[in-house]
């Protein structure tokens, strides 16, 4: 009963908050069931990778879902999933709690940032139309198509943020959203709408990749706990999605922002 109430509250801030909202799953899992924090990384991945494939689904087959980007990246994230798992195995526990709460402060800054910004009310689950395009200049799009053009100079981009996505995944059980997003604004043209919906399918295929390498890796997963917590987050993402319309905006991702911060205050103390 208690994971299933802890994946709701997870799954109702992915609905309403988007990409970043998955990294509460670690903390809320040490905290309410007070297990180590690479338990609670694996299973945190489980619920980021069935509401990012909930998010894929709902954007799949519009034109500001990036295919091949997402492909690459996610297979780039396939090869440095497992680094990741090997070093949070051997990393001192102290010192994968304080990079897990330096990472809940960069997504703080993040959210806060982009309250402040005219694209503040695109979140992850309700991704919809092409939207203003970016300023990234390191990969061009087709003007004729709107497709990235790949160019070794793109390949390698993308190659590039799905390994540092793949990394983070493995090591703290987080999806990335809040590294593919941004990075993808700041080397293309594509539109926050765009950057989002790729992101999911990204978050999607890293997620999963990452899950297998850890039973590859020998990391096991207490099923009784992780399915109730899955299905609460599922259950929360469908009522963020229903709420999102009405109260997603500027002052809701303030509130995460700083309720994130907490949480990273949280982690902080839990590794000293």
């Amino acid at each position: 009963m208690i994971a299933a109430l802890l994946g709701l509250v997870v799954g109702l801030v992915l609905g309403l908050t988007g990409a970043g909202g998955s990294v509460l799953a670690v903390p809320l899992l040490i905290a309410g069931l007070g297990w180590p924090i690479t338990l609670a990384a694996t299973v945190a991945l489980l619920a980021v990778a069935a509401s990012a494939t909930l998010g894929t689904t709902l954007a799949w087959g519009h034109s500001y879902l990036r295919y091949r980007a997402a492909l690459l990246m996610a297979f780039s994230g396939a090869c440095t999933s497992p680094l990741g798992l090997r070093v949070a195995d051997h990393l001192p526990v102290g010192i994968l709690g304080g990079c897990f709460a330096a990472v809940l402060v960069v997504v703080a800054a993040r959210m806060y940032r982009s309250s402040r910004q005219a694209d503040a009310g695109v979140v992850r689950a309700s991704v919809a139309g092409d939207g203003a395009p970016a300023q990234g200049h390191l990969c061009a799009l087709d003007p004729g198509t709107g497709r990235l053009l790949w160019t070794a100079r793109t390949w390698g981009v993308m190659a590039a943020i799905g390994a540092v996505t793949g990394l983070l995944s493995g090591l703290l059980g987080v999806g990335g959203g809040f590294v593919i997003v941004p990075a993808l604004r700041g080397t293309t043209p594509l539109s926050m709408h765009s950057a989002v919906a790729t992101s999911l399918m990204t978050i999607a295929l890293t997620s999963i990749s990452t899950l297998i390498w850890a039973e590859i890796l020998g990391r096991s997963l207490p099923w009784g706990t992780a399915l109730p917590f899955i299905a609460g987050a599922l259950a929360g993402m469908f009522g963020g999605r229903l709420l999102a319309p009405r109260i997603a905006g500027p002052a809701l991702q303030r509130g995460f922002s700083v309720t994130t911060l907490l949480a990273a205050g949280f982690m902080a103390l839990h590794s000293l």
